[in-house]
């Protein structure tokens, strides 16, 4: 860890070099009124929207709907099963099946799915007004970083994994409510350091409003990793008989209510996890590379949080243009994946940084409890 002293609070960064533009963002925020104590910046750290993405923010009676993030709830849904071994054949089996059964993309379920849910969802504008269209992107990954993987563990077995959050669901809530904030950020602050860092006081009743949706965005992101899992397990059973022997879930973008030095605070968390002392999370790598089942430390200084993955170190158009297609590939020898065409190297591993050195810099945050290398990853 290393701190920044020149703004109204510290920055504490868990990283060797950050971007100018997220160190910018990460100034802003230890400049934003009602921030507390001090800003906390992840190893896997780029720029985001208002604020960097593996970012950590606290705050005493406001909450920010750009620390939050656009796609509220995101997150990952690990399974270890009793497979020691598999045959490429069987492999491929599988992520053909998969391929079937979950859409990706901008691909949606053609019929509506259930969960109880729907049932329970808050009498919101944003929330009403998109129901419709998550009924069909319950259970479906979406496109950019997320991800459906099969991996080898050094625990000597095969694990599943995914990574999807709220869909669209968390992404008009996420603007709708951004929008409201922005509209009426001269009633709470006129001197922001960052209009996309416009914010709500939490107990006023917009600031409410979106907590609520917000925390529905929560449950919808984990019910959708849990039916993609389902899915998973289900072709995974029929197809190998194996025994699912544990499940973790675990999210990044959002906000929740902790108590940190004796302060109750909102604490936001934008591409970064909770790493409380003996919480089992996970932390994955790129496209290709390793990813990580974690112990959390319990770190005081991060806000009790960790990385939320390996983080970008260049922009999507950036690493179409600048990365070698058969260099990427070749990285990904071995491994079953979808990395076939120069549009595709925006997620190659290249793209991102380097794994190993994020799980350094943050081993006074986590420890490492299974290194897992992938076999098949479905990516678009």
């Amino acid at each position: 860890m290393r701190v920044i002293t020149s703004e109204k609070i510290p920055i504490k960064l868990w990283l060797e070099e950050i971007e100018e533009t997220a160190l910018k963002q990460a100034k802003n925020l230890a400049n934003l009124p009602h921030a507390y104590s001090w800003v906390a910046v992840m190893p896997d750290a780029h720029p985001g929207y208002g604020m960097p993405i593996g970012g950590v923010l606290a705050t005493e009676g406001i909450i920010v709907p750009n620390a939050v993030g656009v796609d509220i709830g995101c997150g990952l849904r690990a399974v270890k099963t009793s497979l020691t071994q598999i045959d490429q054949a069987t492999l491929k089996a599988i992520m053909s099946e998969i391929g079937k059964t979950v859409p990706v993309g901008f691909r949606h379920h053609r019929e509506p799915q259930e969960w109880i849910g729907f049932r329970e969802a808050p009498d919101l504008k944003i929330i009403q007004q998109e129901l419709g269209s998550a009924r069909r992107q319950l259970g479906t990954l979406g496109g950019g970083n997320h991800f459906i993987e099969i991996l080898k563990g050094n625990d000597g077995h095969l694990w599943l994994m995914l990574h999807s959050g709220s869909r669209n669901f968390g992404l008009k809530t996420a603007a709708f409510y951004h929008q409201k904030a922005k509209e009426l950020s001269y009633r709470w602050a006129k001197d922001l350091p960052d209009r996309d860092l416009a914010f709500l006081p939490l107990e006023s009743r917009p600031g409410q409003e979106y907590f609520t949706a917000m925390n529905y965005c929560l449950r919808f992101a984990k019910a959708n990793r849990e039916l993609m899992m389902k899915r998973l397990e289900d072709i995974v059973i029929r197809l190998t008989q194996a025994v699912m022997l544990e499940r973790i879930d675990i999210h990044h973008n959002y906000a929740a209510l902790e108590k940190h030095f004796d302060q109750q605070v909102l604490i936001h968390r934008k591409g970064a996890t909770l790493a409380s002392q003996g919480l089992t999370g996970i932390i994955p790598g790129s496209m290709g590379t390793a990813s990580f089942i974690v112990e959390g430390l319990g770190n005081p200084e991060s806000f009790t949080s960790c990385s939320h993955g390996a983080g970008r170190q260049m922009g999507r158009n950036e690493a179409r243009r600048v990365l070698s297609l058969a260099q990427e590939q070749q990285k990904m020898a071995g491994i079953i994946h979808c990395l076939q065409t120069v549009r595709d190297l925006d997620e190659a591993p290249g793209a991102y940084k380097d794994i190993a050195e994020v799980m350094q810099q943050q081993k006074d945050l986590v420890k490492i409890k299974v290194r897992l290398f992938p076999l098949a990853v479905i990516k678009v």
